[in-house]
């Protein structure tokens, strides 16, 4: 490939000031994974013939007046240490990462939002937690533990032609906060009772209500409207808060009533509504009741348009692995179920959680954002949570339009910043982040391969008797000489929700899962070494059918 470019110029200049001091190497951006070399002349083939042994595929070459330059990209191995290794090689004359580049204007500040420096979720400097009052609390955060949208902000600030439909109580459109950021629906002339773009909807202006039949989803409740400006309040407006999208259009869809409850059939009616009008994102910060097949099927007409539906997990502290949380635990490829964490980095004591069916933890513990008349609460909850990711999501579509949702939730979990506290909690084991979600960055995450692990029979199976006797005690441990990792398979378990339990502990005797309740085909989170024990209690009250783990999977 021929193409002009000032690399050459620009890229020598930083190799002589900067990587010769390769101490200073780790504070210059680059594009992770990806390294420019220069070959010697008369040696080319020689580098060729050992592209397989050093793990690197070729994305370019440039052939310039100094001569030609290969660009590699690797994903097994960090950059540093392939550079590290490349020099070593004779074929190669210099090797140097890809940096990133930008503009010498302004950097991206925060917004001139008189209250944007106590919304922790979106910069969190350890010290601007508010407290349930809207004061600042006095429990110390950790600071960066936040969505990073600030850098993110940089690459771009959303779109008014992004539409994000608030499926809640309605969203208060009047709000100085929200009302240049709403949806209008240019084919509606409001308040003439006449259905005015023959969409099926009179006088539905900034969205539906479907609690009250109507084109007018005011919010009397408070909760949907900060579930709006978490997602999309105005900058540098000069007064309240901030959202993730400063340009986005926010469709206020109401099926809760003012006291917060709505029905099924509510429910399938605004989710209806915005498929209809082919939003790009629902948000849904509600949950409740059991499986149904309605809600299902609105859902799933969701997903033949393309629209995401970002899902609270629900606030009951509970694995939805093993028991289901709805809407969040539909298996739909367009629905993103979304834990809340904490200002100090940890999943909120009220957050549902599961490391198979909750995709990601976002910023729900105390969460500053406008409410009706004008004013401003502190609330907490996935509910709260939910709304970051919906904002994000909406930042992504407006650079990139909308991507298949399968790719669009792998790469929104491949991109979190891994944390201990979420690897055991989440799919994605980590909390979002905005910049490396836009840049498609994905930090290496913690253990082996999938490809890597290897099944085996266990010789000696962990049963409990079915059903088990009230007040049981049952401890094993299982050893694996010689391996790096290992993780057990439950064929099946069926506990007491909430008392009897199946506890895995490391061979320092941290507790790395604890299951209750139903499940079965549950493989377990690893442990970092070549045991794991296996300890089974019950209380006194109702017996179940027990526990039964045949299989052990392990890396060596």
């Amino acid at each position: 490939m021929k193409r002009r470019s000032f690399i050459g110029a620009v890229t020598l200049s930083i190799f002589s000031t900067a990587l010769q001091a390769k101490d200073t190497f780790a504070s210059i951006p680059y594009v992770p994974g990806e390294v420019f070399v220069k070959l010697r002349p008369g040696l080319e083939a020689n580098f060729l013939a050992q592209r397989s042994r050093l793990g690197v595929q070729f994305k370019e070459e440039l052939k310039l007046l100094s001569g030609t330059y290969l660009l590699l990209k690797t994903s097994t191995e960090s950059t540093p240490a392939l550079i590290e290794n490349l020099e070593k090689m004779p074929e190669v004359q210099f090797a140097e990462p890809n940096f990133i580049y930008k503009t010498l204007g302004t950097p991206a500040v925060a917004p001139l939002d008189p209250l944007f420096d106590k919304l922790w979720g979106l910069r969190n400097t350890g010290s601007n937690e508010p407290d349930r009052t809207g004061g600042t609390s006095t429990t110390g955060g950790v600071p960066g533990a936040d969505l990073g949208v600030q850098k993110a902000w940089e690459l771009g600030r959303g779109s008014k032609k992004i539409v994000v439909a608030v499926i809640d109580t309605g969203i208060d459109y009047t709000h100085p906060d929200l009302r240049n950021n709403m949806w209008t629906n240019s084919g509606e002339i409001a308040g003439n009772n006449i259905d005015d773009d023959q969409n099926g909807y009179v006088d539905d202006v900034h969205g539906w209500n479907a609690a009250g039949k109507n084109g007018d989803p005011m919010d009397g409740n408070a909760h949907g409207t900060h579930c709006a400006g978490t997602i999309g309040a105005e900058h540098d407006n000069g007064q309240g808060v901030a959202g993730v999208m400063p340009q986005v259009s926010l469709m206020g869809v109401k099926f809760l009533s003012d006291n917060g409850s709505g029905t099924l059939a509510d429910a399938v009616e605004a989710i209806n509504y915005a498929t209809h009008m082919n939003v790009d994102v629902m948000s849904n910060s509600w949950g409740g009741g059991g499986y149904s097949q309605v809600l299902f099927e609105a859902i799933k007409a969701a997903r033949e348009k393309g629209i995401v539906f970002v899902a609270a997990a629900g606030n009951d502290s509970n694995n939805n692995d093993a028991r289901s949380s709805y809407p969040a635990s539909y298996q739909l490829d367009n629905v993103i179920s979304v834990a809340s964490h904490t200002a100090q980095d940890v999943l909120s004591s009220f957050s549902n959680f599961g490391r198979h069916s909750v995709h990601v933890a976002a910023p729900g513990s105390n969460i500053l954002s406008t409410v009706p008349k004008g004013e401003y609460k502190v609330f907490s909850g996935t509910s709260m949570a939910t709304p970051h990711v919906s904002g994000l999501i909406g930042l992504l579509f407006a650079q990139t339009g909308r991507l298949p949702l399968l790719e669009l939730r792998e790469r929104l979990m491949a991109t979190t910043v891994p944390v201990a506290a979420y690897r055991r909690t989440t799919r994605g084991q980590g909390r979002v982040s905005a910049y490396n979600f836009l840049t498609d960055t994905r930090p290496p995450r913690q253990g082996p391969e999938e490809s890597a692990w290897r099944g085996e029979a266990l010789s000696e199976p962990f049963v409990t008797a079915h059903p088990y006797a009230e007040n049981t005690r049952l401890t094993k441990t299982y050893r694996f000489p010689g391996a790096k990792y290992v993780k057990l398979v439950i064929e099946r378990y069926d506990l007491e929700n909430g008392y009897d339990f199946l506890t895995l502990k490391d061979e320092k005797g941290v507790t790395i899962e604890r299951l209750t309740g139903v499940g079965q085909r549950y493989e377990t989170d690893f442990t970092e070494s070549d045991s794991v024990t296996v300890e089974f209690s019950s209380d006194s009250t109702q017996n179940r059918w027990g526990v039964e783990i045949k299989e052990v999977k392990v890396v060596y």
